[in-house]
């Protein structure tokens, strides 16, 4: 096992369709009349893409936080008023609550209506909203869409890369959805954003040692959340110099032990798929 520290490394990794998307976010600019930029709850710095107002200029925008019954609500609400006293628009969703889908559709339509008040003055009739859908693999952009529309219109993984093309939906209300694949910046090299990219699957598990990842998720654990990481795993502490030592001990709670010793690719793949299957709750990597 190697206990390498990769937390430096840069990652390159732009797949040629995030870049397709971007030539064709543009090409389509003129249509959008605001932006949904969604992010995942868990990580609110790290899951936003890091020069967004390259591709949308100055369209209003909403950041719509997902993932909302598996973050640790008071670590994210302090990114939401961080964003909010940067002048953004933010929304923390339960995408499985109507109710909740009901306020995206309201602050919508209050961003939107002096736009519309200008039409009805001008004799036109109010316009149909367009939204651009944008966001970094995996934040849960489809699941978005699919509640909006009432139906299944995009394909929804717990790996990224599932929406490939770009395309306009309708929705129940009189909102247009442009649907767009996840995107992300040519590098990955900023401080923890690619560990946390890769602990909440919104890059590929090929493109970081899953070793690398799982002691992550357990220093992680352990420095924020040490009564999930003791219910969990049963290990009180984990740091650089005791991560072997929590293997053994997770190995054995889990049934992990190849001839006496910690079957340590096992171990990482369990913690790794703890996080991607939602078993572990509760938990917001980014902090302030």
């Amino acid at each position: 096992m190697n206990n390498e520290n990769r937390q430096n490394t840069t990652i390159n990794w732009y797949p040629g369709h995030m870049a397709k998307t971007r030539r064709l976010i543009k090409e389509k600019y003129d249509m959008i009349d605001i932006v949904y930029e969604v992010v995942d709850a868990r990580i609110p710095f790290s899951s936003k893409i890091k020069d967004i107002y390259d591709i949308i200029g100055k369209k209003p925008k909403i950041i719509i936080m997902t993932k909302k019954d598996l973050c640790d609500i008071k670590k994210t609400k302090e990114w939401i008023s961080y964003y909010e006293n940067l002048g953004n628009h933010v929304l923390l969703l339960d995408l499985n609550k109507d109710t909740e889908l009901d306020l995206l559709i309201s602050m919508t339509h209050d961003i939107m209506k002096e736009v519309q008040e200008k039409r009805i003055k001008k004799g036109m009739k109010e316009k149909e909203i367009r939204a651009l859908v944008i966001g970094i693999p995996n934040v849960g952009k489809s699941t978005l869409i699919n509640r909006l529309c009432k139906r299944k219109v995009a394909g929804v993984g717990n790996n990224p890369g599932v929406t490939q093309n770009i395309s306009w939906l309708k929705t129940s209300s009189d909102i247009l959805l442009l649907d767009t694949p996840g995107i992300l910046w040519p590098k990955l090299d900023q401080g923890d954003v690619a560990l946390n990219l890769a602990t909440f699957t919104a890059i590929k598990q090929e493109i970081l040692p899953v070793d690398d990842v799982a002691v992550y998720i357990l220093k992680q654990l352990s420095k924020h959340y040490p009564n999930i990481l003791k219910e969990k795993y049963g290990v009180s502490k984990v740091m650089d110099d005791t991560v072997l030592d929590a293997y053994e001990a997770i190995g054995k709670k889990i049934g992990a032990i190849k001839n006496g010793e910690p079957d340590y690719d096992r171990i990482s793949i369990k913690i790794v798929n703890d996080i991607k299957t939602e078993a572990i709750k509760g938990i917001t990597f980014d902090r302030k």
